[in-house]
This record gives C-alpha cells, structure tokens and sequence, in this order.
C-alpha cells in the first residue's frame, strides 16, 4: 500500500474505504486521522518508507473507530503527540461513548450496520492535546484548523490556504459513504456526512457553507478520492444549496440533536426503528459485508505488519 499525491507535500492513503494523510512541512510529517483498526502497520510502514523518521504528530479530524484505528499503538511507538478538538477529548480520553449511530438515515448498507460499529471510547492517557485556539495548527504554519462540526462534536477540517487545500475529514465526503457499492467502487461524488454517524444536522448544514465558501482547489475527504477544480467546486456549492432536499428527512437526531459538551454525550433524542425491509435486508448482507472488511483488515495487517 502505497500513498498517493493530492497536493504539494499532502499524500493520501487509503485503509480499505477510510483515507489518512500525510502531510508534509519544512522537514517534518505529520498524520492526519489513523484509519480503519487493522491498518496500524500499513500506516505506519508507508509513513517510515516514505520519510525515514517518525511523526512530528498526529492531527484528528475526529474521533469515530474508522479514523482512530490502531492510534494509541501508533501514538505509543512513535512517541508522537496527538492533538484533537477540545469537544472531541471525551471520546478519546476514555470519558464517554459518542452518541448512538442512527441505521434509518442514509438509506444502505452500511447505514443499517452502523449499530455493529464500535462508539468508543478509547483512551490515549497522556498523549492527547487541545488543538490551540485561534485555527493555529502545531507545527504547519501554512495550515489552519477550521471547526466543522455536526457529524462529531468537535470535528475539524484543515486548510492550507496557499493552494486552498483542504483535508475535510467527514465534514463532506466524495463517495456515497452510507452504500456499501459505492464504498467499494469508490464511485466520486461530492456528498454529505455519513448520515449514521451524524449527530447535529444543523451544525452539519453550517459545516458544509462554511467549507464551499472556501472555494478549495483540492477537497480531501476521510472517505473517497480526493476531487480538485471547478466541477468539485459546484459539487460543494450545489451541496450547500440543497442541503435541506439531501439530507434525511427523518430520523433519531432530525429534528432534535444530540446534545454533547466536554463531558462528552449528556442526551440523546430517542431511538427511532428500522422498517422490517430494513430489518431484513440488514440481515442478508451483514454477516458477508463484516466479514468482508475484517478479513481484509486481516490480511492486510499480516502481510504489512512491523511490529505495531
């Protein structure tokens, strides 16, 4: 597994269907978001590869089980600072779960498994930091972190503003993340947070104007090929126009969110049920589209491993 190019000193790697980046600054690297669990080594090996040092740190665009996989290990072997926003601490200092994934949003497959994924916590002790106030990122004086918040609390998005790069996390996406044959296919299409995982969908609506009024040149997101130029654009500007048409119209944070602070999850709005054909359906595919991503994390982690 090798990274690929997206911008000037920014590669992307991809951990079965979640990317990480690497991005590079006078000298020094730094990973953004972990990947999906089993990937520990891949990352880790293709970031010693291709710089010979360890990170200077590890940059969270937030904390959901497909971006933080394998972190404390990495975070542990290579010594490495990690840094999070303030709102995202209570999931990754061992103080509370994040709010309940909602399998009626989104319409497939993988909207309906989400209740199998793992909510947290984990905990990295002493090795978690605030990112500081003010957008400053440590270390990368050309970037800045911006708030995107809705999909997670304290989700994050940072751009370097140079060449209006962004690494949006799941703030948007480029691919269908809720369908499993999107997933799989990598089909590009610039689209909303994944829904089942979206717990404030007015704070998610704000993200999304907030990041196509940037007008970036290159949009990297925590799921799909990272987009450039002018189509990528109307994506976004389209995206934040009819936000209201493409997001669910029901569901358990719709209209009422969760409401989180830094204690981490205080309420949740009640849980609302799957249809039976959901139900069914759910039962068909699960068992072989878990297995499917397990066995391939596996094999992965076996052939790529480096003593993670």
């Amino acid at each position: 597994m090798h990274a690929e190019a997206v911008a000037e000193g920014v590669h992307r790697l991809c951990t079965l269907m979640v990317n990480v980046y690497f991005v590079e600054s006078s000298g020094q690297w730094w990973l953004v978001d972990t990947g999906l669990p089993g990937y520990s080594a891949s990352v880790r090996r293709e970031g010693e590869r291709r710089f010979g040092t360890p990170p200077a740190g590890i940059l969270l665009t937030h904390g959901h089980f497909d971006h933080v996989g394998g972190l404390p290990a990495l975070a542990e072997a290579w010594g490495a600072p990690v840094y999070a926003h303030p709102l995202e601490l209570p999931y990754l200092t061992g103080r509370s779960s994040y709010p309940p994934p909602d399998p009626t949003v989104g319409g497939g497959a993988q909207s309906w498994l989400s209740p199998l994924f793992p909510r947290g916590p984990i905990d990295l002790d002493g090795r978690i930091r605030m990112l500081p106030e003010g957008g400053n990122v440590p270390g990368l004086v050309d970037w800045t972190w911006l708030r995107t918040a809705g999909h997670a609390p304290g989700h994050v998005s940072f751009y370097r503003e140079g060449d209006r790069t962004l690494i949006a996390g799941d703030a948007v996406v480029t691919t269908k993340q809720e369908s499993t044959i999107s997933v799989l296919l990598q089909r590009e299409r610039v689209w909303r947070p994944p829904a089942y995982y979206t717990c404030d969908w007015a704070a998610a609506r704000r993200s999304v104007e907030t990041i196509a009024a940037l007008e970036p040149e290159v949009l990297a997101t925590g799921h799909g090929h990272a987009l450039r130029g002018a189509a990528m654009r109307e994506g976004l500007r389209e995206l934040a126009d009819r936000f209201d048409t493409l997001m669910p119209d029901h569901g358990r944070y719709i209209p009422y969110p969760a409401v989180t602070d830094e204690r981490g999850v205080v309420h949740v709005p009640p849980r609302v049920g799957l249809a039976p054909g959901q139900v069914a359906a759910a039962a068909a595919i699960g068992a072989a589209v878990v297995a499917a991503v397990w066995l391939g994390a596996r094999a992965v982690s076996d052939t790529t491993a480096v003593g993670v």
